[in-house]
């Protein structure tokens, strides 16, 4: 044992005897931190405009506080860009997480004194509560890269601003610094490929215990290495490695790849970060699922999915939730945020603890004839269908073909990338259209009323994601691509990087 691992082990532990005591008590430290968050923002224009004084209860929350997306809240965030204090939490944010959106353009999420140990205290739990569960703490005493987003900030209206993962470099504590690699100045670099090459160069040598980072760009980062090096394999490169964290997407589509890749299996711990607040991590090696952050400064809500745009959805504390349905989280913190669709679904797995898997996004799905089809439901089918015939996929996407130019009925269009694309793709795409028939009711009808036609996989040439993500300017950093969408716009980009197997 080292002298880091050393003296961290009782503070780990302490660190896991708290995950245990509010774990077990979920719901009443939900209600703790509504009280805490009405209590916090009573004073505030928010707060004042909602008529916080007048609720006592989560019934009168929901009538005073509705769902928002950026754009319900934008208002409020543009008082505090003019350097306004008391809008949607007390005082002024620490930081503003700057993130793109879809249809509000750049997002400004507020970061305050208040929630910032959700953010950085969390990921720090859920790495001691690993070291006191297995007793594995090695990685304390080594190198450790956290592939991340430029550090670099500019101020708005006089609050530091810049992406989430490179804000929390900002707050990582004197003690880790001398542990953490890349330097703040390779961190700084904002062509992925560009810095990548000084990745490699400044942890070729080193001795890496723990790397954190989104699977895919892990791989490349990996495979750069082993280019470089010469090795075999990253274990021969780096012996003392044995944690990889990760989060953002699901690691089981990648795992093959990755473990290839290292030369062995090694332990995994799943985060759930978002600007918009850590919502979950994994607590567990043996259990299925992620703990909801219940006690950590956000007080959750769920809406059904199927009734999320509806005009009165339900709307459900964490004490009404039921194992096995697909909600979407909404979220309300000490960082000023109110009834805050974050676009996520997720379903429960265990009430007891609350662990979560998360099931995709709203925004990403496929229902172009009603089919419903969720990000969960294809990597399930996908991923079981690629083990149980020894294939190794490296990417892939799904996109409906409403009018497909070789006539006929329309099919969901599969753009995959394998590791080495197989010989007998009907006999996979077969399995993979049976999967998904058993998962969806409505995909099934379809099928079974010749509405859809059996879906179509097209094999892509290696390296086709990549190509995309950096003609997209989007290769690196937490950029990922999605696992399926309603429209044609990935679909017909990567139609020219097909391959033809024979």
């Amino acid at each position: 044992m080292g002298f880091r691992s050393f003296l961290v082990k009782p503070f780990a532990k302490n660190i896991a005897r708290s995950i245990d005591k509010w774990s077990s008590q979920a719901v009443e430290a939900q209600n703790d931190v509504f009280n805490s968050l009405l209590e916090g923002a009573r004073n505030t224009k928010f707060g004042k405009d909602h008529q916080f004084e007048t609720i006592n209860d989560y019934e009168s929350f929901k009538n005073n506080v509705p769902i928002r997306d950026y754009e319900g809240l934008k208002s409020y965030v543009e008082l505090i860009k003019e350097g306004q204090s008391d809008i949607l939490w007390k005082g002024k944010p620490k930081y503003f997480a700057k993130t793109s959106g879809t249809t509000s353009g750049v997002k400004y999420i507020p970061l305050t004194k208040e929630s910032m140990p959700n953010h950085f205290g969390s990921a720090r739990n859920a790495l001691f509560n690993y070291y006191a569960r297995t007793g594995k703490g090695g990685w304390l005493d080594g190198k450790m890269i956290f592939l991340s987003g430029s550090p670099e900030l500019t101020e708005i209206g006089g609050i530091p601003t810049g992406r989430l993962s490179g804000i929390v470099n900002h707050e990582v504590p004197s003690w880790l610094r001398t542990n953490q690699l890349p330097s703040y100045a390779t961190n700084c670099i904002e062509d992925w490929e560009t810095k990548l090459e000084h990745i490699v160069n400044e942890t070729i040598g080193a001795n890496m215990s723990l790397i954190s980072g989104i699977p895919p760009w892990v791989q490349m980062y990996y495979e750069r290495l082993l280019d470089r090096s010469g090795k075999k394999n990253i274990k021969d490169l780096f012996p003392n490695y044995n944690v990889f964290v990760y989060g953002g997407v699901n690691f089981e589509p990648y795992r093959a790849s990755l473990e290839n890749l290292v030369g062995k299996r090694i332990d995994s711990i799943e985060t759930y970060p978002a600007s918009e607040g850590f919502i979950a991590f994994q607590d567990s090696q043996e259990h299925k699922g992620l703990l909801l952050n219940a006690y950590s400064g956000i007080f959750f809500e769920f809406i059904p999915a199927e009734e999320i745009f509806n005009d009165a959805p339900t709307r459900l504390s964490l004490k009404d939730v039921e194992i096995g349905v697909n909600y979407v989280v909404i979220i309300n913190s000490n960082a000023g945020l109110w009834g805050y669709n974050i676009g996520d679904t997720i379903e429960f797995v265990s009430k007891d603890p609350y662990r979560i898997l998360v099931t995709g996004r709203v925004k990403h799905f496929i229902s172009a004839f009603g089919e419903h089809v969720i990000g969960k439901e294809v990597e399930h089918a996908m991923l079981t269908a690629a083990q149980e015939l020894g294939i190794t996929v490296t990417e892939f996407t799904v996109a409906p073909q409403v009018n497909p130019p070789e006539g006929g009925t329309p099919y969901h269009e599969w753009f995959v990338e394998f590791d080495q694309a197989p010989l007998d793709l009907e006999k996979l795409a077969k399995r993979v259209d049976e999967l998904m028939i058993k998962q969806n009711i409505y995909y099934e009808d379809l099928i079974k009323g010749n509405i859809l036609q059996a879906l179509k996989i097209r094999p892509l040439k290696i390296g086709a994601f990549r190509e995309y993500m950096k003609t997209q300017g989007k290769l690196g950093g937490q950029n990922k691509v999605p696992r399926l969408s309603n429209d044609r716009k990935i679909a017909d980009q990567l139609s020219s990087l097909i391959i033809n197997v024979h």
